[in-house]
């Protein structure tokens, strides 16, 4: 079968938290130079516009969104019709009223508003019309989600035109293991969103994050160990079924050749994280896009960011 090309952009930066339509400008003046229908897919970051380290729910209640018409949908609807492409976003979404009678389980002693939950971590995707397609949230929240955000109820696959296909959406956490899960070992995981990835027979995976930065190695323009962490956590994707895998249990890889391309399925991963810091957080950058094929027994680590650049990156490989 003849492959096809796909243009997946991701846009790496550092937001001011809080300021939101400041972020979008930036967002705008990064994108200016992209060419309308020069991409398939642009990306931008877990809570990009909104910023991501809130204490609690009265700090981010005025950065929450409403679906499909908050800032994050406009401009993504806006710049998605402009440039003829599709456009994923992640950013903070308000419940709906029906929704706010959730709390979460906290000492007698804290107050009411530090246990409620007013929002989603939530990604919106807008098609190369600006139509809203759909919306995402977060279904394994970090430690700084829990005191604000409702969980998803699970991951998310979209159908769309090709050369994109068959999409499944991520954020951040989504990656790791979800509690009450607990890790067993390299063999058997549990991987849930690789499982997840496989089962809908998805050609692509998107993460939108707001990764951490490892700290090792800072003298490293990429973060290393986090690209390799992100390979090792989709082992599904790549292992060798019934066999010793091309990376241990930190992501690292030896001399293992790779396989023929005839293995299995191939997924693309791309990874678009944030830069800089924030509330005295600092996050990975290094976006990156992987291919990953069932059995090749390693992952293809194709291109990345680095830890605090700022920009646009195009990919165009073929699938």
């Amino acid at each position: 079968m003849p492959r096809i090309p796909l243009r997946i952009a991701v846009v790496q930066f550092c937001p001011k938290i809080g300021h939101v339509q400041a972020n979008i400008a930036r967002a705008r003046e990064l994108c200016r130079k992209i060419e309308p229908r020069s991409v398939d897919l642009l990306c931008f970051p877990e809570m990009i516009f909104s910023g991501y380290v809130f204490d609690n729910p009265i700090a981010i209640s005025p950065h929450l969104e409403a679906l499909k018409t908050g800032p994050t949908s406009q401009f993504c609807s806006e710049i998605a019709k402009q440039l003829k492409c599709y456009i994923v976003a992640g950013y903070p979404e308000r419940l709906g009223d029906e929704e706010h009678t959730d709390t979460l389980p906290v000492p007698e002693s804290a107050s009411e508003i530090h246990a409620r939950l007013v929002g989603a971590n939530s990604a919106v995707l807008c098609g190369p019309e600006g139509e809203w397609v759909g919306n995402y949230r977060k279904s394994n929240l970090f430690e700084v989600d829990m005191p604000w955000a409702k969980p998803g109820t699970g991951f998310a696959t979209f159908d769309l035109p090709s050369p994109l296909r068959r999409m499944t959406l991520g954020i951040c956490m989504d990656l790791n293991v979800q509690p009450p899960a607990e890790w067993v070992n390299i063999e058997e995981g549990p991987y849930e969103l690789a499982s997840y990835t496989l089962s809908k027979q998805a050609n692509i995976l998107v993460l939108l994050n707001a990764w951490l930065d490892s700290g090792k190695d800072p003298e490293e323009e990429s973060d290393w160990s986090t690209l390799n962490y992100w390979a090792m956590r989709l082992r599904p994707l790549w292992a060798r079924d019934g066999s010793n895998s091309a990376s241990d249990s930190d992501g690292e890889s030896t001399d293992t050749p790779l396989r023929d391309e005839e293995d299995g399925p191939e997924t693309v991963v791309v990874v678009c994280n944030r830069s800089g810091e924030e509330n005295g957080k600092v996050f990975a950058g290094s976006s990156a896009i992987y291919s990953m094929r069932k059995g090749a027994d390693r992952p293809k680590l194709l291109d990345m960011m680095g830890r605090t650049e700022e920009g646009v990156r195009i990919w165009n490989i073929l699938v």
